[in-house]
């Protein structure tokens, strides 16, 4: 029987952003235990907060926004990899502990342990492990950390990289619960016109 695997965290006033981002708020204006008849919230948020996808265009001038990327990358067969390694390195091409077999790889770090607790030493790719996945088909990569670069690099190498080779990229999964193996994953962004990213609710079910 099939099972679903929650990988995101709960957004909330308390998620960790990047440092200088748009923390995320709710405000709600009608509410049911105030004696409205219905309750009814707006919010505020960075678009890149807890799990979320990364458009093109958050790291190329001409890239296509979140609403104009092809849905096919985020659904389907999927491989969760562990990776130990040191805090705050890139991880390379011989770091995976595993074979590809899937086209969809999930990077399970625990590099940043605390969705709620920015920690800057999170581990992240290299532009060659891009590359060398690339190589043997993989169209999209998810990590357990706020981003595919490290927090010091301000030239977005492995951003870089993604952009070249057409790749897709999730960030700030939870992977902690989940087995390495093979999965099917599901998460769609959201259709925001002109967006350089969506949070989203990504789930692999097994």
């Amino acid at each position: 029987m099939s099972r679903i695997i929650d990988i995101s965290p709960t957004i909330q006033p308390k998620t960790a952003v990047w440092p200088g981002d748009v923390s995320f708020s709710r405000n709600v204006c009608l509410d049911m235990k105030d004696g409205a008849n219905l309750t009814l919230s707006s919010m505020t948020s960075t678009l890149h907060i807890g799990a979320h996808a990364d458009a093109p265009n958050h790291y190329k001038a001409d890239g296509q926004a979140i609403d104009e990327c092809p849905l096919e990358p985020y659904y389907g067969p999927c491989q969760v990899i562990t990776v130990n390694i040191e805090r705050a390195l890139r991880i390379h091409p011989n770091d995976l502990s595993a074979t590809i077999a899937a086209p969809r790889v999930l990077l399970r770090t625990q590099s940043f342990p605390d969705p709620n607790q920015f920690n800057e030493d999170f581990n992240s790719l290299s532009p060659e492990l891009v590359e060398a996945l690339h190589d043997q088909g993989v169209v999209l990569i998810g990590i357990d950390t706020p981003s595919i670069d490290p927090f010091s690099d301000k030239d977005l190498a492995s951003h870089n990289a993604i952009a070249r080779a057409g790749i897709r990229n999730l960030e700030g999964l939870i992977l902690d619960h989940v087995e390495d193996g093979l999965y099917t994953l599901l998460a769609l962004p959201l259709k925001i016109a002109g967006a350089d990213a969506s949070p989203i609710r990504a789930a692999l079910i097994t």
